[in-house]
């Protein structure tokens, strides 16, 4: 049984407090030069950036970070550095970039901006919801007119970027098919890739890093480095139809040149810049922005290039520097001059570059992931700048993303070759240490001495090895959470304190699977659409049962063949198999319907929807071994 012990969150510690006050002496100087940066241009606001959904729920409201003003001292709570990224991403209205170019900045997760051409608007990164966009929109139409949107410009394949595109597009808009939507090449592909194979991993993971179930307040969320927080409201996605392929390209967008340069496997795997020549202004998408960002993100996804990183950055140094007079990006406030631009890039360019070189000097010396992380720093000419500070990546994390591009998992030492799982771990651990109440003094010990990486790691596996231990886990809590306090980065802290929380406040646990949000797999193209599916096939299930079906969708015109062998899911386009179980004719999103499990094949028919030839069950049996994932998985407990 639990004991009746505080699930609030608690004070800093003495020994988080000390580790503030000595990070205090390591920060840049702060001549105020970024805060006057990111006002520069500004326009106007409405309170609190308010976005509302149909319901009348507030989707993003910076109301809820009221707590962090400008020119305040950081609570003990809060990691003094982050605190002053926090003020920073608080600024929030429409602003002008330069004659032409306007942004609305922290009305969601990234900026939104605005391009003026001949006749209507270029919009550059729609944001994460229509609900923001729209908010954005009209904002910046109340001070520059109802000027049309004749293009959309998605900068990379993440959410952020796209998501809101229906809160700029009317279904008029979209109908008439005249509104250019321009994207890097393979953007379908990897957006979809990202966030439907892997989704409810990392989306459950995304929680955690955007601090998602926090409260807003100085012991809970205050900022996620790269910006506030996502907005919580309709992602929707209209699918490009014009592609970049190519550095060098040239579109004219309503009167106004753009020349692109092709950045793939950077900071996302289809990503682009843009130079506009005649306003003498360079895009820099996700690529560069006023911190160090993610070469391997917290929320899971593939380890990135930092050596493509740098060298793409150093490309658009070469191909734009010289004529550049404003530099502005997907997130954060731009910088002015050419040299300053310059100088910033040259700075991110090598940032990037220092952690892949100098990782792998390390690594080739025989340092493990864990031992280079620990030793790696920056010089000091990068560790000077504000830009350097790891807000949303860290030096510790991209260092062990760098060691994992490479050498991968494993760093060489055979006693981590084929380690026991776990919980089976934990009870030996738990065991060797002399069981339960003498880990928990131990442990005690050195959280009151401040150790609280150790205590971290000591009494997960007391967690592990007996969740119903109401002193470990609160216990872990305790540590996890002034780790949370001392972070630096905003997802660090995101998971650190949501870790914190659900050990003290354990999810009931449910007999069913409970699935996350599924609107993205009704939107799948087909092809990507048969690829979820086998991520789902419960392998054991399949065992050595086989089954093909032919399946003929009646919106799109495509055929399928979609075959099961060897519990593995296969589909070929274009195929069919005479001697297949079933030929199913309906459209993509009926299909979507029946493996979500929303209607049944029998439904369809009856309603006219589906028509079927042969074994009308053969479906119901397949989607009957198609696995349900429940989002709410445990993280900090088994």
């Amino acid at each position: 049984m639990d004991k009746p012990i505080a699930n609030a969150p608690k004070e800093a510690t003495e020994a988080t407090c000390r580790a503030h006050a000595h990070l205090h002496t390591t920060l840049p100087k702060d001549t105020g030069e970024d805060f006057e940066l990111a006002r520069r241009g500004f326009i106007d606001t409405i309170p609190d950036a308010k976005s509302l959904n149909e319901g009348g729920f507030p989707v993003w409201d910076m109301s809820t970070f009221a707590f962090v003003t400008e020119g305040s001292a950081a609570p003990g709570s809060v990691n003094p550095s982050l605190w002053r990224q926090a003020q920073l991403n608080a600024i929030h209205g429409l602003f002008e970039v330069t004659k032409g170019i306007y942004q609305v900045r922290n009305f969601d997760l990234s900026n939104i901006t605005f391009i003026e051409g001949d006749t209507g608007i270029i919009v550059i990164d729609p944001l994460i919801s229509s609900e923001t966009a729209r908010t954005s929109l009209a904002l910046y139409r109340k001070h520059r007119g109802e000027r049309p949107v004749k293009a959309v410009i998605y900068t990379h394949s993440h959410v952020d970027h796209y998501g809101g595109v229906k809160g700029v597009l009317t279904d008029e808009d979209l109908a008439r098919g005249d509104v250019r939507i321009i994207a890097p090449e393979g953007f379908l592909e990897e957006a979809v890739s990202e966030n439907v194979l892997a989704g409810n991993a990392m989306g459950r993971r995304a929680t955690y890093m955007y601090g998602a179930l926090l409260p807003r307040g100085e012991k809970g969320h205050v900022d996620a480095g790269l910006g506030k927080t996502v907005s919580l409201g309709q992602v929707s996605l209209v699918p490009p139809n014009e592609l970049i392929a190519h550095t060098g390209e040239k579109l004219i967008v309503d009167g106004i040149e753009i020349v692109f340069q092709m950045t793939p496997d950077t900071e996302a795997p289809a990503e682009m810049n843009f130079f506009f020549p005649q306003m003498k202004a360079l895009c820099m998408a996700e690529n560069c922005s006023c911190h160090m960002h993610n070469i391997y993100t917290p929320r899971g996804a593939q380890v990135r290039d930092a050596k493509s990183w740098s060298y793409y950055i150093n490309e658009a140094i070469d191909l734009f520097g010289g004529d550049t007079d404003v530099l502005f990006a997907s997130h954060h406030w731009p910088r002015w001059g050419r040299e300053v631009a310059i100088t910033f890039l040259e700075k991110q360019r090598d940032m990037y570059k220092f952690v892949h070189d100098q990782t792998l000097r390390l690594a080739n010396h025989g340092l493990t992931p864990l031992e280079i992380a620990e030793e790696i720093a920056l010089p000091p000419t990068l560790a000077s700048e504000w830009y350097s500070r790891g807000y949303y990546g860290t030096l510790n994390h991209n260092a062990k993303a760098v060691y994992q591009r490479y050498l991968g998992w494993f760093d060489g030492n055979p006693a981590r070759l084929h380690p026991l799982p776990p919980v089976e771990a934990a009870k030996r651990y738990v065991d060797f240490m002399g069981g339960p109440n003498a880990v928990l003094r131990k442990a005690r010990e050195s959280y009151d001495k401040g150790d609280f990486r150790w205590v971290a790691e000591v009494v997960n596996h007391l967690v592990f090895a007996d969740p119903s231990n109401a002193d470990a886990r609160h216990l872990q809590a305790d540590a996890l959470e002034q780790l949370g306090y001392q972070a630096e980065s905003g997802p660090w802290r995101g998971f650190y304190l949501t870790g914190a929380m659900e050990l003290r406040n354990p999810r009931p646990p449910s007999p069913t699977p409970r699935p996350g949000a599924n609107g993205q797999v009704k939107a799948l193209p087909a092809e990507q659409l048969l690829d979820s599916l086998s991520v789902r096939l419960n392998g054991p299930k399949a065992a050595a049962r086989r089954m093909a079906l032919n399946l003929s969708f009646t919106d799109t015109g495509e055929t399928y063949l979609l075959k099961l062998e060897n519990a593995v899911l296969h589909h070929r386009r274009g195929r069919n198999d005479a001697k297949a179980n079933a030929s199913i004719a309906l459209t993509r999103t009926a299909f979507a319907e029946i493996v979500l499990r929303e209607k049944t094949l029998a439904d369809l028919v009856a309603a006219k929807a589906a028509k079927v030839e042969g074994e009308a069950a053969a479906l119901d049996d397949l989607v009957q071994l198609l696995d349900v994932f429940d989002f709410w998985f445990e993280i900090v407990m088994p």
